[in-house]
């Protein structure tokens, strides 16, 4: 079986990873967490959100930090907008790249933003429309990919439906994910199968997993075979849903990087730059880390601890 050469590490940290934290951090602590992001080598940082800071107030930051981010760094800074409201705040702003949500589960919808699907989806056309013309890089994410915590069970045609309607309204590329963190590896493969079947390209599809379960790596190494090259973690493993009771945190990006090293797939990610990274957030939110190889180092064969 021919493993992918090189993966795409997505990283949500700032923005995934801090908007379910109790503990509102500031802009200054944000934008230094971002920096030791970029200067472990990821290249791909999504960095707010422009919800209502009713909604989530540990982001209510959201147009200072954008504002105050980097420019022609080579690194592309994410943002997700819900709405035309958020997309004119992103874009006043200066952001130059943004994704838009929605989930598999109607039930999840609106619980997290008020929405039907089909209510969404409509919501997103003029935002793409408007991202395409001011030549926006654009992503979609289709949540609860693989179970909902208000509904159970999601049919994976359902998930496929939705991820080419998003393709149909401009989205350049499509992320899977598994919100609640109940996937599996059989579950990865017949859903890469089904949107390479349903007309997605590879360099379309990305997957976010969760290890709520503990499956989160056993999931990317099926998405691996399957030659998916793009995966989204956060550093130091925070995350989580506020609207997905029992999500916990994200893939951590530093067991990600370790197991894409240990597998000799290339990535341009420092996993000593993540981890120094990764104990600056901890230290930030007052905790320990809670990812493996946070806790246990990683192994070089010279037998010294990183």
């Amino acid at each position: 079986m021919k493993l992918p050469a090189r993966v795409r590490i997505y990283e949500v940290g700032p923005r995934d990873g801090l908007q379910n934290e109790a503990q509102l951090l500031s802009t200054n602590v944000k934008l230094e967490f971002i920096a030791r992001l970029a200067a472990a080598g990821l290249r791909e940082i999504e960095v707010t959100s422009f919800v209502s800071p009713k909604a989530i107030p540990q982001l209510a930051d959201a147009d200072e930090l954008m504002t105050r981010m980097p420019r022609d760094n080579g690194v592309r800074y994410p943002v997700l907008v819900p709405n035309w409201r958020g997309m004119e705040r992103a874009e006043a702003a200066g952001a130059r790249s943004i994704a838009v949500f929605t989930a598999a589960s109607e039930a999840f919808t609106k619980a997290n933003i008020g929405m039907t699907v089909d209510e969404s989806l409509a919501a997103f056309r003029p935002v793409l429309a408007r991202a395409a013309q001011q030549g926006m890089w654009t992503r979609a994410y289709v949540s609860t990919a693989f179970g909902c915590p208000y509904s159970g069970r999601v049919e994976p045609a359902r998930v496929i439906e939705l991820a080419t309607r998003l393709l149909d309204l401009g989205a350049e590329e499509i992320c899977l994910g598994d919100t609640i963190g109940v996937g599996v590896p059989s579950q990865v493969h017949e859903m890469t199968e089904l949107a390479l079947g349903a007309g997605l390209s590879l360099d379309q599809l990305a997957y976010h997993f969760h290890d709520t379960r503990g499956t989160a790596l056993a999931n990317v190494v099926a998405g691996l075979e399957d030659g998916v090259t793009c995966f989204d973690s956060s550093t130091g493993g925070t995350g989580g849903c506020p609207y997905a009771p029992g999500a916990a945190g994200n893939l951590a990006t530093e067991d990600l990087v370790y197991l894409l090293d240990a597998m000799g797939i290339e990535h341009g990610v420092s996993l000593e730059g993540v981890l120094a990274a990764a104990r600056y957030i901890a230290d930030a939110l007052g905790r320990p880390l809670a990812s493996k190889v946070g806790q246990a180092g990683a192994f070089k064969p010279s037998g010294e601890r990183v």
